[in-house]
């Protein structure tokens, strides 16, 4: 049967397949409507703000390694900052990147295990797993202040910045990653699904 044979009420239908006529799978839409109350908006700001952060930082990172190598194969006179300044900017790139992940849902995770689950036990299960990583993020964030506070004090040498401002990436993930997780747990709870920051 071809698609222009279908009935237009079937042909129409957004959630019926348009060659073949046979409803899609719950896989290939959306069953739950987007989330927009106030709290998941706020969280879609801090999701592309960090990811735009994270952009800026790669482009930065890019241009201390390329001016480290022309200053050393080119005047012989290599900056010792742009290393320093390149490994710190890995850190924070990292740390926003893997909260906009866990965001995504980017992270690793057994999904098709809890696929097989009732739709009441899946429920059930991914908010226990959302509380998990809201757990992990709270450690890392603690963690991560401890040592920020700790090192303070501490200079770098080459770069001139506290030494706790490495532990800071930490810190900065561990509250991003908890408010992220946060923002699942409640749309399983009100039965919405979070969309990723950049659609």
């Amino acid at each position: 049967m071809t698609p222009a044979a279908l009935p237009a009420t079937v042909a129409d239908n957004e959630n019926v397949n348009a060659a073949t006529g046979t409803p899609l799978t719950a896989s290939a839409t959306h069953e739950r409507p987007a989330s927009t109350h106030l709290y998941s908006r706020f969280c879609a700001f801090l999701s592309k703000a960090s990811l735009v952060l994270a952009v800026i930082g790669l482009i930065g990172l890019i241009l201390c390694v390329q001016f480290q190598v022309v200053g050393r194969y080119i005047f012989n006179d290599t900056p010792t900052w742009a290393e320093a300044l390149a490994l710190q900017l890995v850190l924070y790139v990292t740390a926003l990147g893997v909260a906009v992940g866990v965001r995504d849902a980017g992270h690793i995770g057994l999904e098709s295990l809890v696929s097989l689950l009732s739709e009441k036990w899946r429920l059930r299960v991914e908010i226990v797993i959302h509380g998990f990583v809201v757990l992990f993020g709270a450690l890392m964030a603690q963690s991560g202040w401890l040592w920020t506070t700790l090192k303070w004090s501490d200079i770098k040498p080459m770069l001139g910045v506290p030494v706790g401002a490495d532990y800071l990436a930490l810190v900065v993930a561990g509250v991003l990653i908890v408010l992220f997780s946060i923002e699942h747990i409640v749309a399983l709870i009100r039965n919405e699904e979070v969309v990723p920051a950049w659609n």
